[in-house]
């Protein structure tokens, strides 16, 4: 499991890079026919804000993973041992139980409306369930790295942490 964890770490990280790159091109472009051209591209504004939902959702989805999301920890910091081990089982409980009916589920529900609903994208015409797919898509991302952290802290007899 940890092998497969780490490719899918890398082909996150890949597919982080270059929403990241395409942004950078697509304001870059803005600034450019806004200022040089003077006429500015229509499509670039709705196209940054789709990209950057899918950053920011993905990128989520990949710090969980990292176990570097943000987080309270007074109490994690101040426990050893078992108590340790026991309160980050709980923690990681407490996130699939958040990111199943919320992000899962709820994701899958807007999805599957504005798919029904055949909603599209303003300028660009695109169907707006493809950009609200990388919601239930990031959720699924936090359940598996949840899975594999619950696995680790279970077979672990006493945290080194």
């Amino acid at each position: 499991m940890q092998a497969f964890k780490l490719k899918l770490d890398k082909a996150i990280g890949i597919m982080l890079m270059l929403i990241m790159a395409i942004m950078v091109l697509n304001v870059s472009w803005q600034v450019f026919s806004r200022y040089v051209v003077q006429s500015p591209s229509s499509f670039t504004d709705e196209l940054s804000r789709y990209l950057l939902v899918w950053l920011g959702m993905l990128g989520a989805a990949y710090v969980a993973g990292q176990d570097k999301h943000l987080a309270i920890d007074i109490l994690p910091a101040k426990l050893r041992g078992e108590a340790k081990r026991k309160l980050l089982i709980v923690i990681s409980i407490v996130i699939v139980l958040f990111v199943i009916p919320v992000m899962i589920m709820g994701g899958i529900n807007l999805v599957y409306i504005t798919y029904t609903l055949e909603q599209k994208s303003a300028t660009l015409q695109l169907p707006l369930a493809y950009v609200y797919l990388m919601i239930p898509f990031s959720g699924l991302l936090v359940l598996f790295y949840q899975f594999v952290n619950l696995q680790s802290l279970l077979t672990k007899q006493d945290s080194q942490n």
